[in-house]
Order: C-alpha cells, then sequence, then structure tokens
C-alpha cells in the first residue's frame, strides 16, 4: 500500500496545488482501508416521477459527444466534458466547457491526456472551481488516477504536468472516476480492481486533505445490463445510467435506464426504470448524472444526454425531483 506524505493539506492547500503555487503534486495519496458502510439513511429519488428540462440542443466548445457533467453550485457553474475534436478515443483528450444554467457557452479548458470523462466533480474553493476527475489516461483512453484541478478558462494542460495533485485511492486499483454529493458532501469513486468495478464513498472532509484512508462506504455494486453512462451519489444512494443513442435499432424512447442502488447493502433500491426524458431530441445518448441543490433548498437528480446530428452533437439536460 502506498501513501503520500502525511503533511497537513488544507483545502487552501489544495488549492494552491491546484494552481501550480505551493506543492507541485501530492504523488499517488493514501492507501484506502477496507470499511464497513457506515452512512446514515436518506430519502433518495423516485425515478418512475416525471423529468423537467434544464435546457435543451446546446453548444459546447467541442462538437463531439458530451461524456459527463458536474455543477459548482457555490458559483454557479456547470462543466460539460467532452473528448477534444479530432483527437482519438484512447488518447484521453477531454474538453471542459463552462456553461451558464440556461445553457449559454462561457469557456473552455483542454486536458490532454487525462482519460474517458465517464464521471468528474467539482469542488469551489472561493471563486475557484476545483475539478476532481480522472488523469494520466491508459491505452485505451481511461485515466488510471484522480486529478485535482483548477478550471482556468482558455488554457491546455498535460497530464503530465506537475501542477495539480493526482491520487490513487484505493491500492491496487486502475481507471478511476468520481462523482461528487454537494448535499450529503461525499465523494464516490468507481474503480477497476482484479476484473471488475467496485465502489467506495468518502466525506470531502477527508478528500479535501486528499486523504482517502477513512472510506465510509466500500462495495461491488450489482450487475446492471445495458452501456454504461454515468454515475453520481446522493446521501445513501448511487445513481447509475446506462443505454444508447438512437439508431435504426433502438428508436423513441430508447433504452436509457436509471437505476439507483443502496450504498449500505450494494442491492438495488429501484430499477433499472425507463426514462422519456427528452425522448424527442435528434440521436439522444444518455451521458452523465450529477447532483444539485437549488437555494430555495430542492435536491435535484440532473440527467445528461448527447443529441444533435454527427458533426454537430450538442448537451441536453433534465432533472427529477421527487424524493421518497
Amino acid at each position: 500500500m502506498e501513501h503520500n506524505s502525511r503533511t497537513s493539506l488544507t483545502r487552501r492547500g489544495l488549492l494552491r496545488t491546484a494552481t501550480g503555487a505551493g506543492l507541485a503534486a501530492f504523488g499517488v495519496g493514501y492507501g484506502a482501508a477496507s470499511a464497513a458502510a457506515s452512512v446514515g439513511a436518506t430519502s433518495r429519488f423516485d425515478l418512475s416521477q416525471p423529468s423537467y428540462d434544464l435546457f435543451r440542443d446546446k453548444n459546447l466548445h467541442s462538437n463531439r459527444v458530451q461524456q459527463s457533467f458536474a455543477f459548482d453550485s457555490v458559483n454557479k457553474r456547470l462543466f460539460v466534458a467532452a473528448k477534444r475534436l479530432d483527437s482519438p478515443e484512447s488518447a484521453g483528450d477531454l474538453c471542459i466547457s463552462q456553461l451558464d444554467f440556461d445553457g449559454n457557452y462561457v469557456s473552455y479548458m483542454h486536458l490532454n491526456g487525462f482519460g474517458h470523462g465517464v464521471a468528474f466533480g467539482v469542488r469551489p474553493v472561493g471563486s475557484t472551481s476545483n475539478l476532481w476527475i480522472e488523469t494520466d489516461a491508459n491505452g485505451n483512453g481511461y485515466g488510471t488516477k484522480l486529478a485535482f484541478i483548477g478550471y482556468n478558462p482558455g488554457t491546455t494542460v498535460d497530464a503530465a504536468s506537475q501542477g495539480f495533485g493526482k491520487f490513487q485511492p484505493v491500492s491496487g486499483a486502475t481507471e478511476y472516476t468520481c462523482s461528487i454529493d454537494p448535499v450529503y458532501n461525499r465523494m464516490i469513486v468507481r474503480y477497476h480492481k482484479d476484473g471488475a468495478k467496485h465502489i467506495a464513498v468518502y466525506d470531502l472532509a477527508d478528500t479535501d486533505r486528499g486523504d482517502f484512508s477513512s472510506p465510509v462506504a466500500m462495495f461491488t455494486p450489482p450487475a446492471i445490463s445495458g452501456t454504461p453512462q454515468g454515475y453520481t451519489l446522493y446521501g445513501s444512494y448511487m445513481y447509475f445510467i446506462t443505454g444508447d443513442g438512437y439508431s435504426a435499432s433502438n428508436p423513441d424512447p430508447g433504452n436509457t435506464y436509471i437505476t439507483s442502488i443502496n450504498i449500505n447493502t450494494g442491492a438495488i433500491a429501484q430499477g433499472p426504470t425507463l426514462t422519456k426524458a427528452g425522448s424527442t431530441l435528434i440521436y439522444r445518448e444518455p451521458e452523465g448524472l450529477a447532483i444539485y441543490r437549488t437555494d430555495a433548498g430542492e435536491s435535484r437528480l440532473f440527467l445528461g444526454f448527447a443529441s444533435g446530428n454527427e458533426g454537430d452533437r450538442r448537451s441536453s439536460i433534465f432533472y427529477k425531483n421527487a424524493l421518497v
């Protein structure tokens, strides 16, 4: 089991690393120990209830299919990950577009050699939006570490850079992705180990220090059929989306399903449940899940879809808000 140095790492220290000042990198991070699930039971989203539009068919900096998205709920920003235009799938080159909540394009950042972009999270520190995102792509284009890197509009960062933190939370694991629950302040990490995908959940109070030694839950999720297209966490439930883009063999309403999983037991709580959100979109491939709480206190589960014609792919995002 590998460890980084036991230096006390504050959020401000993480921010300094993300922006290139202070420590050059954190190394591989604390290894994760085994842990029994210890997450208090919470409400969950009722996946059978209707979905509502945030926006449809909005332009990104890259015209390729979006992969995932995440919110900075403090600074009111939305970030969408897509592959870089004219870059091969195996390269792991990502284009992060910043949008406002109406879907208007604001800025971009290129992350070369980072990964596939299945899921990521945003952790704000002051006015800076910091991305928790995979990095150091392998030959298949999937990230082998997690990065903590400040979003800097109009810039390009290579994975080989030493100007941001890199972590391997679980000893012996590969192909990390993550998502953040900004309501209950936890991070969910999906990783590949021993030929299978596994889940670990951490308190943000720990990950803010670069400490992955005390997961509050670890489990192997149940097998769910369909093409995996993203996941997120809300309270004591993980949400998982599967499906494919519209085609002759997969016409409207498509095969997009959402499943909720109890992270204390690893068992399915609801689903897979077919969603018809955005059923009239052109192409309509499910791409990403994220959580956001409005200023009025309403928690929402957001569902993302790539839409539009080939060569002019767009972003479309919807949400569910019924809790049980």
